[in-house]
């Protein structure tokens, strides 16, 4: 986008790259005129809507309960599993769940009515919330698409199951889907003219109909039968996701259970609306995906802040008659000594498994802004990432039969293939190449590859 100088259509390696909407590209952006083109400055991004969504898990948490149950809240989800991992990656999914829980909330709020915020000076102004409802799920769905308006599907599933049909007022659907959709133009009508219509094929097409109806990128089951298998997906890695805090969800079911048999509420909160609120919420995400046939273990990362508001409203509520409070700042300390450890130790250990990085690592002293490169059977995002760091070039797809006439043009140039083949390929080069070779994970196709860079310098 800086390079070029285009905010509406992204690009990468010169070429569109339709998979997403651009919020998080625009981000990272303001990220890089901050503190430079860097893993930090890439990353940054996510930690900041990761801290935001914390925060307004904090003031939900409070609204609902009490101050200590938005803190707990917001502990679980900061020390979960999931979070620590996407909350510093440069992707779009912490922006998704940022806006989502916000939409959530106010969600809650608008159903509630004004009568509920009367002593609230920030949540008594029905169009405030209302405007601020379809804003947030605008802004997802700038994140990373439709997939962002789920919180309208818990909203209205709300109202059906309360049969409350004079709740539909409050969010004035019609003009709301309006103004959402009004928002969304503001950038999808020039994506769409820029493109010719491209990105409405590839990115609702091929991206949210074709993920969900068929497997995209082998992620899923290959047969109507795995297919059936994996329905139960989400519901085994979420206990893998919401890590270490899933050791007490058995302990919730139980509380849930034992409520809703005795036909009470919490003391010290308004009923079990908001149970039943955040387990909708809920239920709507673990069941859009599990119908989706492409199935990754972080789809479900938006269900983790409504998750850890249940489970923080009911142990808060436990603690205050047993000992349970212990427990909590047991595990939530015990977690953060992990996930800083982790971060600190574990980078620089795995670095060397990723060939890119470590090929980048070997051959950067003799790189130039005018050397061209070109890979065979490797075309992972991580080449450019690295290596445009310091070459002002794009990354050309090759087979092997062209790779050594790439190599034979004139101005410095290196091309990455297989172990296997450099040696055919490349059997007698001059004396003053250079050459590297490296074993590592291809984390995208889940297997170890051997490369080799051969690089001609100027």
């Amino acid at each position: 986008m800086i390079q070029r100088a285009d905010y509406i259509v992204p690009h990468f390696n010169n070429q569109l790259r339709l998979d997403k909407p651009p919020l998080a590209y625009w981000a990272q952006v303001a990220s890089y005129r901050i503190f430079g083109e860097s893993d930090f400055g890439a990353r940054f991004p996510s930690a900041i809507a990761a801290a935001l969504t914390a925060l307004v898990i904090v003031g939900w948490g409070y609204r609902i309960g009490t101050a200590t149950a938005g803190w707990w809240a917001a502990i679980i989800f900061t020390l979960s599993l999931q979070t620590f991992v996407h909350a510093k990656a440069a992707v779009a999914d912490m922006w998704l769940v940022l806006f989502m829980t916000l939409a959530n909330w106010i969600g809650y709020e608008l159903i509630q009515g004004p009568t509920s915020r009367a002593q609230r000076p920030i949540f008594n102004s029905q169009w405030r919330l209302w405007w601020a409802f379809y804003l947030s799920l605008a802004l997802g769905f700038l994140a990373k698409g439709p997939i962002a308006w789920m919180p309208l599907l818990t909203v209205l599933t709300t109202i059906v199951l309360a049969r409350d049909w004079q709740l539909a007022r409050h969010f004035k659907f019609l003009r709301g889907i309006l103004l959402m959709v009004g928002v969304v133009a503001l950038w999808g009508i020039p994506a769409l003219i820029q493109t010719h219509g491209q990105f409405f094929t590839i990115g609702i097409g091929r991206h949210v109909i074709g993920r969900s109806l068929a497997t995209i990128e082998g992620h899923g089951a290959s047969s109507f039968g795995v297919y059936l298998l994996l329905l139960p997906f989400y519901f085994v890695t979420i206990f893998v996701s919401f890590f270490p805090w899933s050791i007490k969800l058995p302990w919730l079911i139980r509380q849930l259970r034992r409520q809703k048999k005795a036909g009470i509420s919490n003391p010290g909160y308004s009923g079990n609306e908001i149970d039943n609120y955040l387990l909708t919420g809920i239920a709507v995400i673990f069941v859009i995906f599990t119908l989706v046939s492409t199935k990754l273990p972080h789809y479900t990362l938006p269900a983790i802040p409504l998750l850890a508001l249940l489970l923080a409203r009911h142990w808060q509520a436990a603690a205050s008659a047993t000992n349970h409070g212990s427990s909590f700042r047991t595990i939530a300390a015990s977690a953060a000594c992990v996930c800083i450890a982790i971060a600190l130790v574990v980078p620089p250990l795995v670095a060397r498994f990723f060939p890119a990085y470590q090929l980048f690592r070997e051959s950067h002293t003799y790189l130039q802004t005018n050397t061209q490169f070109a890979s065979v059977e490797f075309e992972e995002p991580s080449v450019v990432w690295y290596f445009r760091a310091r070459v002002q070039g794009f990354l050309t797809r090759l087979n092997k039969k062209n790779a050594v006439d790439f190599m034979s043009k004139s101005g410095p140039r290196f091309v990455i293939v297989p172990t296997a083949a450099a040696g055919t390929l490349f059997a007698d080069p001059p004396r003053d190449w250079k050459i590297s070779s490296t074993r590592g994970f291809n984390v995208a196709k889940g297997k170890f590859v051997d490369l080799t860079l051969v690089l001609k310098p100027e």
